[in-house]
């Protein structure tokens, strides 16, 4: 079933296009100090190569502003530069050419400064997101609302109507918190009244297990419901992590499919063979594989080529045999000693004939 996207302005960061009905972008952040151009670099290209479509750096002083046009040289993605504290680093990140830069409303400063930082965006035609997070609302908004997804939509939208104010356009929004469900529930307020695209991420998520259970918990009912057009998954560890589990999640919700997806059974008491060691090898096989297939390691068939009905190619054990199926019609019986090896043989066939 095909998810109806949510319309959204679409706002070019670099040469890259957000919001607007586009996929859906994977975001990641360095690690490293910014100022230390080579180790931001190296981490850079590994994001690049799982897959990143836009990486934040965060911009602490006038050291950090300035690397980033070395940086830029040496890349391929667009840079967003991470601001807090200061609107005069906001504009010397964006003259030393950062791509998108990124505000809190919490601690940018006043609409003075705001002024500032909107003239320099329009004159480079550079976008900004204005990012809310729940642990840094301003007093303001905690006292009216509490720390709910009110709060942070108001938030959020009266920095975006500071930003109009001031002739910016090219404006990408978000409002993240700790709590799932204060995520699930600002963001699908957000939504209602903001016209921008969205950039969904649950922060503070903890390590990557917890991480990716909350981040998937929360953009699944959202970008289900047309909500949301980048996404981060904040992981405390190594980023490519991020990149890799924000894949997972777009790809088990049916929103990226250009790779090939395994599916296999949990077994049971009728399973005879070992399913989990060929989903394993199969898995591996097919890693960087770009074309959409789908291919089936079943435990038995009673009922392995019924469940795996739409699959492009399958496997299923029997009593010393496998039985080979294609789109879910069988094709025939391997002995059990020559069932990977065959199958194996199968999927090449199958990778290269797409």
């Amino acid at each position: 079933m095909e998810t109806l996207r949510r319309n959204t302005k679409k706002v070019m960061v670099g040469d890259l296009p957000i919001g607007g009905g586009e996929r859906i972008k994977i975001q990641s952040m360095t690690t490293a100090r910014t100022s230390d151009i080579d180790a931001v670099t190296r981490q850079i290209k590994s994001l690049e190569d799982a897959g990143c479509d836009l990486v934040r750096m965060s911009v602490l002083d006038e050291a950090d502003a300035k690397a980033i046009r070395s940086i830029k040289d040496r890349i391929k993605i667009p840079l967003c530069a991470d601001i807090h504290f200061s609107s005069s680093l906001a504009i010397a990140a964006v003259e030393n050419g950062c791509d998108k830069v990124r505000v809190n409303p919490g601690n940018i400063g006043s609409e003075a400064e705001t002024e500032k930082v909107a003239a320099c965006l329009r004159s480079h035609s550079v976008p900004v997101r204005v990012g809310v997070n729940s642990g840094s609302l301003k007093k303001e908004y905690l006292e009216k609302y509490g720390r709910t997804a009110e709060a942070l939509v108001s938030s959020a939208m009266d920095e975006v109507r500071r930003f109009e104010k001031f002739g910016v356009r090219d404006i990408v929004v978000s409002v993240k918190s700790s709590s799932v469900r204060l995520t699930v529930d600002a963001y699908t307020e957000l939504s209602r009244v903001c016209p921008y695209p969205l950039h969904l991420g649950v922060t503070e998520a903890g390590l990557e297990e917890s991480a990716v259970i909350k981040s998937a918990a929360a953009f699944s009912p959202l970008l289900l419901s047309g909500i949301g057009d980048t996404v981060r998954v904040s992981v405390t560890g190594d980023p490519v992590r991020e990149i890799l589990a924000a894949k997972s999640i777009l790809r088990a919700l049916e929103l990226d499919t250009g790779f090939a997806e395994v599916i296999s059974c949990p077994t049971c008491g009728r399973c005879t063979w070992d399913v989990q060691s060929l989903a394993e090898k199969v898995t591996e096989r097919v890693k960087g594989v770009t074309k959409h297939m789908k291919i089936a390691v079943m435990g038995c068939v009673v009922n392995g080529p019924g469940e795996a009905s739409d699959a492009d190619l399958g496997i299923a054990g029997g009593d010393g045999y496998c039985l080979i199926f294609k789109d879910g019609k069988p094709v025939r019986k391997v002995d059990a000693a020559s069932a990977e090896r065959e199958f194996m043989n199968e999927i090449e066939g199958l990778v290269n004939g797409f």
